[in-house]
């Protein structure tokens, strides 16, 4: 893959809908790995949509997100309109050299690297980011939940010249494992997606974590005003919204409990996944992508490994019993 080429993401119901006529309505997306259940956002503030964001507005964000992901301060933290948008920037903050991402993981780290002019070196073990210029983990990983220990990390990080660290599911990885709270002690930059675990990827929010030189040179890049009025107003508010937070992380928990359930009952092997997503295997991976599809049903299939499914959590009731109905059916 050239840094060029387009890359298929989950997500995209117009193109279900073109490739699964006449399924039923309305479709259950499952194929992103985006919280069903958003936190419920108030009404804006009057000004949120006819004023030009204040600095005072993003570094109230900033300082709410350095508590909540744990950075050592506000200076630390850059804001986005989405952790995409961050990936070239943070990988132009080494010259072009030579780039290591531990996979397989979500393929855009890659081509954001190609495009900033590194080599790209798709890697398999830890020990094997050692010596790059660049280091892309994605942890938890994305699709199979591959978690690293951050002692691990912090024995990689001084080995290479920028470690970044892709925390978009930390939200509900294992306590204790970001670097978030790491990023002063060398070249890392962990970067922390808001809208997959609050629900609302739609608002376009997303941070990188990164000692304060390095995190002002990178809002530098983005240029003023690169966060929405509603964004920066929306983020803030669900960030300190611990009592929501604790009780979804609680409520994804055990819904991904009940998913491996559904997946296992009806003969699929769940070899991987976050409480976000599940990662199944069957021989029949392509045949069942199909039956689903023709369901209303979208879920996330893979190229490199078509033995593979990935499956989001359901939201409602409704979307649950069309997903329990399609795996029992089969046909």
């Amino acid at each position: 893959m050239s840094g060029q080429d387009a890359i298929e993401h989950g997500g995209d119901i117009s193109a279900a809908r073109r490739r699964f006529a006449g399924a039923p309505e309305p479709f259950v997306d499952l194929s992103t790995g985006i919280n069903p259940v958003p936190w419920p956002a108030p009404a804006l503030p009057a000004d949120a949509l006819t004023r030009l964001p204040g600095r005072d507005a993003l570094d109230r964000l900033a300082a709410i997100a350095a508590r909540h992901y744990g950075a050592p301060d506000a200076t630390c933290i850059v804001a986005a309109p989405g952790t995409q948008i961050l990936l070239p920037p943070v990988a132009r903050l080494r010259a072009p050299g030579r780039a290591a991402v531990l996979g397989p993981t979500y393929a855009e780290h890659a081509r954001a690297a190609a495009l900033s002019g590194h080599r790209v070196d798709d890697v398999t073990r830890a020990a094997d980011l050692a010596g790059a210029d660049l280091a892309i983990v994605t942890n938890p990983n994305n699709p199979d939940g591959r978690i690293l220990a951050r002692d691990t990390l912090l024995a990689v990080a001084p080995r290479t010249g920028l470690l970044v660290v892709d925390e978009a599911f930390m939200d509900v990885g294992p306590e204790g494992e970001s670097l978030a709270g790491d990023v002063a002690k060398g070249d890392i930059v962990v970067l922390r997606s808001f809208g997959k675990f609050f629900g609302l990827a739609g608002l376009r929010l997303g941070f990188a974590i990164a000692a304060s030189d390095m995190a002002a040179a990178l809002r530098d890049r983005l240029g003023p005003w690169a966060v929405s009025g509603p964004a920066l107003a929306i983020g803030a508010a669900a960030l300190a919204d611990t009592d929501w937070i604790a009780a979804t992380r609680r409520r994804l928990a055990a819904d991904a409990v009940r998913l491996d359930g559904l997946l296992t009952g009806a003969g699929l092997m769940v070899v991987g996944g976050t409480a976000l997503f599940r990662l199944a295997a069957t021989p029949d991976a392509a045949g069942l992508y199909e039956r689903l599809g023709r369901r209303g049903i979208l879920v996330r299939r893979f190229a490199e490994r078509p033995d593979r499914l990935r499956f989001g959590l359901p939201g409602d009731a409704a979307a649950w019993r069309r997903l329990g109905e399609a795996l029992a059916a089969r046909g």
